[in-house]
């Protein structure tokens, strides 16, 4: 391109020409410059946008910069706390593991024991539980009145009482009901033979 320019800026050699020759070579060097001036002009711009190229994409390769310094600098300081970690928390980590280990070895051992012990209050509140509601029926029924222990030992099953009493108050029961209605069969008896032979009390007393 320079040598172009070069060759076009060189004046001709100076001859002996005619006229028309003078004005059609200032013709062509005015076509020649008016080219040189477009084509300068848009080198200019594409320079232009090229620079404003340049800077945006300089000013992209700070940010980036500055990203991956800072990217840099966290995974550095992630390095370090992760470094520490290895030398003053895992060993920490560990020692409490076997702390928790041996705890966890000592309780199974004092398990088996430990569930006996469960085992044995458990059977003590059961029958502690027992002998109180045994003690809350008797009281109950030894606040009940005569005659209700008295129906109930003889007509139902649920009295609190043995075998034994109640087999003997219900043969009580028995022998005092056939007695009397023995002695109800025989006062009904007596009236009715009174009432067929005539005999009035009041007649018979005032005689």
């Amino acid at each position: 391109m320079p040598a172009k320019l070069a060759n076009i800026w060189e004046l001709p050699e100076q001859q002996p020409v005619a006229d028309a020759n003078a004005f059609i070579t200032t013709n062509k060097l005015e076509a020649v410059l008016k080219r040189v001036s477009r084509q300068a002009a848009q080198y200019e711009f594409q320079m232009r946008d090229l620079e404003t190229k340049l800077a945006e994409n300089l000013s992209n390769f700070r940010a980036i910069d500055s990203l991956l310094q800072e990217a840099f600098s966290v995974l550095r300081r992630n390095s370090r706390r992760a470094d520490k970690a290895l030398t003053s928390q895992i060993p920490e980590i560990t020692a409490e593991l076997d702390d928790s280990m041996e705890a966890l070895s000592e309780l199974s051992e004092t398990l088996p024991t430990i569930q006996n012990q469960v085992a044995d209050i458990r059977a003590v509140y059961d029958s502690g539980r027992n002998k109180a509601q045994s003690l809350v029926a008797d009281l109950t029924w030894l606040n009940t009145e005569f005659y209700e222990r008295w129906r109930a030992i003889i007509f139902t099953s649920s009295s609190p009482v043995s075998m034994r009493w109640k087999v003997f108050m219900r043969f009580l029961f028995a022998v005092t009901f056939l007695v009397c209605s023995w002695i109800m069969w025989i006062a009904l008896l007596g009236g009715y033979r009174a009432y067929r032979h005539k005999l009035v009390w009041g007649e018979r007393l005032m005689s």
